[in-house]
């Protein structure tokens, strides 16, 4: 018989404090409920610390994450929300680009843990949120640990991690620095 049950990774440890940002859709309060609660535990039982915001729907969390990027100082990123299939292509085009967003902005370097389910019905949704050990949030807040324990194992002072555009020489004379 075949082992169907999930292997679960320990949670990495850190030297450092680690500081993570929980960005949530509560449109499905009870589902975002479970998955918010999932997280939270985890990353208490981890030891870091987190600021949460709530955005209206999942399509504004990627831009919530990458605003949170580009002005403060967060280590990872665990986004949170749910999405049921209704009788309109919104499900599609909203489940595809927030996943596409945030699979973009973690391939630039950024770690995030993706929380938001794409279900058929309420009662999977409620199935992966309630969940004791297969909870969704508490997953997607492990995934962004690991990425952050990963992003620090490997940065280097003169790399670091994502793509990085260098110095913008400046055309022309001019008085001041040539180099923005």
């Amino acid at each position: 018989m075949i082992d169907t049950s999930p292997h679960i990774l320990d949670l990495p440890s850190f030297d450092e404090p680690v500081k993570l940002l929980i960005v949530v859709a509560p449109y499905f309060k009870d589902i975002s409920d479970g998955l918010l609660r999932g997280a939270q535990e985890t990353l208490d039982v981890a030891g870091v610390t987190y600021d949460l915001v709530e955005m209206p729907s999942v399509g504004e969390v990627p831009t919530a994450i990458a605003i949170a990027e580009r002005m403060s100082n967060f280590d990872g990123y665990v986004a949170l929300g749910c999405l049921v299939r209704g009788e309109t292509t919104l499900f599609d085009t909203a489940s595809h680009d927030s996943s596409h967003a945030l699979q973009m902005m973690g391939l630039s370097g950024l770690c995030i843990g993706n929380g938001i389910l794409a279900v058929d019905t309420k009662s999977q949704a409620i199935a992966r949120s309630e969940a004791k050990g297969d909870n969704k949030g508490s997953q997607a807040a492990a995934a962004a640990l690991h990425l952050v324990a990963l992003s620090r194992k490997w940065a280097r002072p003169n790399k670091g991690v994502g793509f990085h555009t260098g110095a913008i020489r400046l055309a022309g004379k001019n008085t001041g620095p040539n180099i923005a």
